[in-house]
Parts: structure tokens; sequence; C-alpha cells
């Protein structure tokens, strides 16, 4: 079922065309992976779903909502963590996330428990008394993703939910987000390619305002170079091990020697497109009677797919 629909969203400013006519869907259960390079048009197709922005043209459906026609109600069902969370310093945490909770129209002890709840579930029940401009980064950060939840919409939207926080903190985040995606659609803006990894079912990359790719992130690693290329490490004996017997192999690319070390002959060989050449280079390892020490068969580098696509695109990290 379609939570989200985008709908050739398309947004100008003066001489500057942002996005440029961007369809998806976002089914339940789905979260989303939102990829691009600065300046792509992330942030202003994030803000045009969550009616922070009019579009130019086009429109989109939120949950069952056009965000033109029925803006109100497409508000209503959304949960938007904005890249620069707007929190009021002079406010405690406590106070702050009730003041929120009343603006979703929440009152009494149904408020009570909705704040309680978001604190727990954003660890901040030790801070919920402490004024918001004398928080961390990383803290601020989860009082704009408890605010997000405060409702517990259907739908959520978050720009970068774990810029700020530290190793341990950004898990937790991650395994909170994997955690509601079975009942919810999320978009996740992010940076971080491995966030991509861990918590998204399907990733979009976006370049100059429109989408240049839409896959899961297993079959995006599938266009890296290194997919299916084997890392081995053998013991080197008499028979001198050199890059030249694999690259005889028929399904074999290319081949790299890496540096020698513990006296180990170490290489990374890719494979010809679609191919998978880790039996053949164990047989043949085996034929030749060396001890093989070490063998690894890259996934494929998601961070290499997207430098490929976005510089091929004419886009800038």
């Amino acid at each position: 079922m379609a939570m989200i629909e985008a709908k050739k969203l398309r947004k100008v400013f003066g001489p500057i065309e942002a996005v440029r006519g961007v369809s998806f869907t976002v089914n339940k259960g789905e979260a989303l992976g939102f990829l691009g390079p600065n300046g792509a048009g992330k942030s202003t197709v994030m803000r045009m779903l969550t009616c922070f922005l009019t579009p130019t043209s086009g429109t989109a459906i939120v949950g069952g909502h056009d965000i033109l026609t029925d803006s109100m109600e497409a508000r209503r069902v959304v949960g938007y963590l904005p890249e620069n969370s707007p929190l009021y310093g002079d406010m405690s945490v406590n106070s702050f996330l009730r003041f929120i909770g009343e603006m979703r129209g929440y009152r009494g002890a149904d408020l009570e428990s909705r704040v309680d709840a978001v604190a727990e579930k954003c660890w901040l029940k030790d801070v919920r008394q402490q004024r918001l401009d004398t928080l961390s980064k990383g803290y601020m950060r989860r009082v704009g993703l408890a605010q997000a939840l405060i409702h517990d919409p259907p739908i959520l939207i978050l720009d970068e939910p774990t810029d700020g926080l530290d190793p341990n903190q950004k898990h937790e985040v991650r395994l909170l987000i994997q955690q509601m995606t079975a009942d919810k659609s999320i978009i996740v803006s992010t940076h971080i390619l491995e966030e991509v990894e861990a918590i998204c079912t399907r990733a979009i990359i976006v370049a100059k305002g429109a989408i240049v790719a839409d896959d899961t992130p297993a079959n995006l690693k599938k266009r890296s170079k290194i997919h299916n290329a084997v890392r081995l490490a053998i013991q080197s004996g008499k028979d001198e091990v050199t890059k030249d017997v694999f690259k005889a192999l028929a399904d074999v690319q290319e081949v790299k020697a890496e540096e020698k070390t513990d006296g180990l002959s170490r290489f990374l060989i890719y494979p010809k497109k679609d191919k998978s050449i880790t039996r053949d280079i164990v047989r043949l390892v085996r034929d030749r009677g060396w001890e093989l020490s070490e063998l690894h068969v890259e996934e494929g580098d998601l961070n290499e797919v997207f430098r490929s696509i976005t510089i091929k695109e004419g886009a800038h990290t």
C-alpha cells in the first residue's frame, strides 16, 4: 500500500530549478534512503512532502491526502525531523514536548503518557528538566526526533536523523528506525551510506534535482566494480604466486597484487561483468598446491556506486 506518492514534483527558486519532476512511491513497511550530493534537492523534496514548501508544479499524496488541496490532513499523518530542528532554547525538554503534544491536539493524561513514551524511546529521561539551549548537539537531535514521534504518525520523514550523535547513539537511533519500519512508511535522508545499508529497504539517489537511481541497497552494490571480486592471501612457497596465473582464468577481468605481509601473497581479483570466479580460484589454488590463508568475496561498495552515479550526472559531492 502506497503511503507516499510523489507525482512529478518540481520546485523553482528564481533561475534555479532545484527539483525537476521527481516521482516515486513509498509503501507501508518501507524505509527509503534518500541520497544525493549537497544541493541535489533532497531537503527541498522533503519540505514539499511535509507541506513546508509549495511545489512549482506537480503534487504528492501523503497518507491519502493531497499536499495541495488537503495539506492540513497531510501534516497530521507525518512526523518530520528537519535537518536543522527548530527548537525553543528557553524551554525545557519536558515543556517543549508537552507544547508539541498540545499543538497536535493532546491533553491531560493522554498528553503526559505520550511525552513519557517519546522521552523513554529517544533516551531523554535524564535531561527532561534541562533547558534546550544547554543540551549537546546529540541531545538536541534526539529531542527533534522525539517531537516527530509524539503523535505516533504512520509516516516519518527524517532529514539526517543521526547528525551529531556519537557511535553508540547512532546505533540506537538506527535500531529504533528498524523497529518502526514494519508499521510505518519512512524516508531517511543521510550522507552516511553505511546507514542506508543498515536501515533502508530501498534507496533513491538524486542528482541535480532528478532521480538517477532507485533500487535496494543490495542491488545498488551489485553495480560496484568490486562486486563479486575475490580478495585472497596465499602462503608463499617455492612456486612463486603471481597475478598472471589468476589473470589467465577465463572469467577474470583484472588482478591487483597487494603488498606482501607475514610471508603472504595478497591479491584482489575482479571478475568480468556478472561472473562468479570464486570456485575457479579455489580450484586453481588447490591444483597448484598453494596454502590458502584468507579468502573473501566482496559484496560491492555503495560509496563507489554513489560517486560513480552522481559524477556521471555532473553533480559535485
